[in-house]
């Protein structure tokens, strides 16, 4: 669980850190995001992952909490591949969090994932449908979370 919050940890940092002006680029794959408006949403996904982990760790009898945590570790490995790698390649740039999401996000996710099959724990069919729903939830969050950014940082300019 630790190796989990770990990675995305130092994967969402390096997404602080380089996406906001990153995003900046102009493409028809990303709209530019603001430091503000990412920091919020990285944060509030951040303890979305946090939150995932020790739910599941407390109450590893609880369905839900084994949906939600294998949801979000099905989640943050597309989210490697799918925009990360793709965008990279698409676009012949580096895009930021790209390391990190291929040499920490995905073999951290995926042992846990992998010792979860051995241990019978999980089906496939648990994993393909709870990636799917967390997946889509997050990314239904993510505009909401830049518009919810934008306006902290907004009301603090005002003051």
């Amino acid at each position: 669980m630790l190796s989990h919050c770990f990675a995305i940890t130092f994967h969402n940092k390096e997404e602080a850190v380089w996406l906001p002006k990153w995003s900046q680029q102009t493409s028809k794959f990303h709209k530019p995001v603001t430091p503000s408006e990412f920091h919020f949403a990285v944060f509030v996904i951040t303890m979305l992952a946090y939150l995932s982990a020790f739910y599941f760790f407390y109450n590893q009898a609880s369905e839900l909490a084994k949906w939600f945590f294998i949801g979000f570790l099905g989640s943050i490995i597309v989210n490697a591949i799918f925009p990360h790698l793709i965008t990279t390649i698409l676009m012949k740039k580096y895009a930021p969090r790209l390391i990190t999401g291929l040499f920490l996000n995905i073999p951290f996710n995926l042992f846990i994932i992998v010792q979860m099959f051995l241990n019978h724990y999980i089906t496939w069919k648990e994993l393909i449908i709870s990636t799917i729903a967390v997946g889509s939830l997050l990314l239904a969050l993510i505009p909401l979370l830049f518009k919810v950014g934008g306006r902290i940082a907004s009301s603090r300019e005002q003051k």
